[in-house]
């Protein structure tokens, strides 16, 4: 049921001039008499944001930690979605950080406690972050480890029963199932591969229940940047198939954390390959009376498409990135032409198949899908144009990832011309109050823009601290540091690799009071972590979203400078500049380091230690960084 206004209108004041008078009662009055402060950046950007629905512009909004963000562009989303009578959207940096935007005591909590207001707020968590049926039923014939039988017995007793599913909550999302780690979740979730508008479960599907739901929202649909971009980029396909979009018409999008849109637009155009994926999807097509031209067809494809991996193996370049660079060989590309080949064999087989019924619908149909899509993959990687890829490992698999490296027309398509209201939320977003580095790197012309600073007094609160080690040192100097005082601590670390290798090197008795990223569910662990449960939390994620107030969090360690990796994404950008360090290097590693560094105060009751440790190289920076530090350091 739609929502009424928030405040009343009048035949002679217009929706926005009521607006304005209504958020100017809630910030200077309503909000302060219930223990707020007024905050007059916090003013000063709501009234920003208002402006910026009246004109439907691109909106940046630099406001450092503290100004009260999230209040700032709530109030006008709910009061803007309630008048047009579409949802605002709420586009957070990455899945962590959607459950800390709904938390209970985090701003939408607030609002509704103290302004009286019935908030409908929804989310929409991308695919992965949802349990598969079909990929459960097949790992729960291998596995018998407790986790397994947990989400078993999870699942609903209406899913598997004839009849309606209305009566069917719904389930099955990645926050359900906390004490599962990202490994054997990875092995139960939604994949690529898993091809759902054929899938025979897809109306009993957790995923299709959930997708219900937040599309019903009056109010607020919050989602990670990912998704939104997995949204734009599939829309129109899904449509031409008969399928709903993955979000539905907004009136208008917030993006939290909006310096990192890029990346979330290049994560929703890549094309992935995985070694193992073909080779089982055809062993499943491998039934009893299936034609032996089809199966010569099938064999060939997998000999072939392992010969591409086998070389691909051969060609890679050799690294301690995640993203391993691939100089192509002239063998390689001439079995990726061969691939093309036998994929065309093989479906025009499938069509003789598809009039014999040996191989079930579902999984044919399926087969084609992926097929395809493959094909297309392989035709860009051999073409060699205007696309970066790279080898990885994803979800434990051996990975072809293909990603184009322009995505500007791309946004300015489907993103930035449909003349909707969109806001750029963040503390970060220029550099020296110039946003054109992040206006250029999205292809955006026309915007409005600000830049407000933080209202907390940080020398009296904060102090930073400079670790000149060398590199072997780190791990021994975060262990003295941590039995100094038994603070709540955050480590950040740059990537994984470098979290990981810390954590090899920690003492038994380190570990036990640590908790680790990738260990458990990632938002369970914020929250063991903000009661006190676990008193260091290890991450590469949380550089942007955490908000720990007060006790919570009194102590950041910066274990090194947050570099852009070595790797053929980054690699690329350096390619495409005249100036690597100064326009890619630089600006992403002091972007990044503000990020972490204003994840220690949150509120005005706030204070505690950031240590950023130096090794021998990184010392020759330190004079790229002291200067956009809160304080200098002691």
């Amino acid at each position: 049921m739609r929502q009424s206004l928030p405040f009343e209108l009048s035949k002679d004041r217009s929706f926005f001039d009521s607006l304005g008078d209504w958020m100017g009662d809630v910030l200077y009055d309503e909000l302060p008499e219930k223990g707020f402060e007024c905050r007059d950046e916090q003013i000063f950007m709501a009234y920003q944001i208002e402006q910026a629905l009246k004109e439907k512009n691109v909106l940046f909004a630099e406001a450092g930690v503290g100004t009260g963000k999230t209040i700032a562009y709530l109030l006008p989303a709910i009061s803007y979605a309630r008048y047009t009578g579409r949802p605002a959207l709420i586009a957070c940096a990455d899945e962590t950080l959607i459950d800390q935007l709904v938390k209970e005591g985090g701003d939408i909590y607030k609002l509704t406690e103290h302004l009286g207001l019935t908030i409908d707020v929804r989310l929409a968590k991308s695919r992965n972050q949802y349990l598969c049926l079909k990929r459960f039923e097949e790992t729960e014939k291998v596995v018998t480890e407790e986790w397994i039988d947990d989400i078993a017995m999870s699942i609903p007793d209406g899913v598997y029963a004839q009849g309606s599913m209305l009566t069917v909550s719904p389930y099955g999302a990645r926050s359900d199932y906390s004490a599962i780690s990202d490994e054997d979740w990875q092995s139960v979730n939604y994949n690529a591969i898993m091809q759902c508008s054929v899938c025979d479960m897809r109306n009993r599907c957790g995923q299709t229940l959930h997708r219900s739901h937040y599309r019903s929202s009056n109010d607020l649909i919050i989602c990670s940047q990912d998704f939104l971009m997995e949204h734009l980029a599939t829309k129109e396909s899904r449509e031409r198939e008969g399928q709903l979009p993955l979000l539905p018409e907004v009136s208008m999008i917030v993006l939290d954390e909006g310096h990192l849109l890029e990346y979330a637009a290049q994560n929703a155009m890549t094309v992935k390959v995985q070694s193992y994926t073909i080779v089982n999807l055809l062993e499943r097509l491998m039934v009893d009376g299936v034609r032996e031209k089809t199966l010569y067809a099938m064999e060939t494809l997998q000999d072939h498409h392992e010969l591409f991996f086998d070389q691909l193996r051969d060609d890679v370049v050799p690294s301690e990135e995640d993203r391993k660079t691939i100089k192509k060989s002239e063998r390689l590309l001439a079995i990726g032409k061969q691939l093309i080949v036998d994929v065309e064999g093989l479906l025009e087989e499938f069509v003789f198949e598809s009039e014999l019924y040996m191989i079930p619908e579902y999984e044919l149909n399926m087969a084609e899908e992926f097929l395809e899509q493959y094909q297309a993959a392989i035709r860009i990687f051999i073409a060699q144009g205007d696309a970066v890829d790279w080898l990885e490992e994803t979800d434990g698999e051996e990975t072809l990832v293909i990603m184009p490296r322009l995505i500007t027309d791309v946004l300015e398509e489907k993103l930035f011309s449909k003349k909707i209201p969109i806001v750029f939320s963040s503390a970060t977003l220029s550099v020296g109050k110039d946003f054109s580095y992040i206006a250029y790197s999205l292809g955006i012309k026309k915007y409005q823009s600000f830049s407000v600073p933080s209202p907390f007094d940080y020398e009296e609160v904060m102090k930073v601290h400079l670790h000149e080690l060398k590199r072997d040192e780190k791990t021994a100097a975060a262990e003295k540091l941590l039995n100094e005082g038994q603070q709540q601590t955050l480590i950040l670390f740059k990537s994984k690799q470098s979290m990981l290798q810390f954590k090899s090197k920690l003492s038994m008795m380190s570990k036990l009071t640590m908790a680790f990223e990738g260990d458990r569910e990632l938002s369970a662990i914020v929250r063991d972590f903000q009661e006190g449960n676990v008193k260091t939390l290890c991450s590469y994620h949380l550089w942007e979203g955490l908000d720990l107030p007060e006790e919570a969090l009194t102590r950041v360690i910066i274990y090194d400078l947050p570099f852009p990796p070595q790797d053929p994404l980054f690699d690329a950008k350096r390619a495409f500049s005249e100036n690597p360090f100064e326009e890619v290097e630089l600006p992403f590693m002091q972007l990044r380091l503000q990020q972490g560094i204003g994840r220690l105060i949150r509120t005005s009751n706030d204070y505690g230690d950031i240590h950023i440790f130096l090794n021998e190289n990184e010392i020759q920076y330190k004079s790229e960084f002291v200067n956009i530090l809160p304080v200098q350091p002691v």
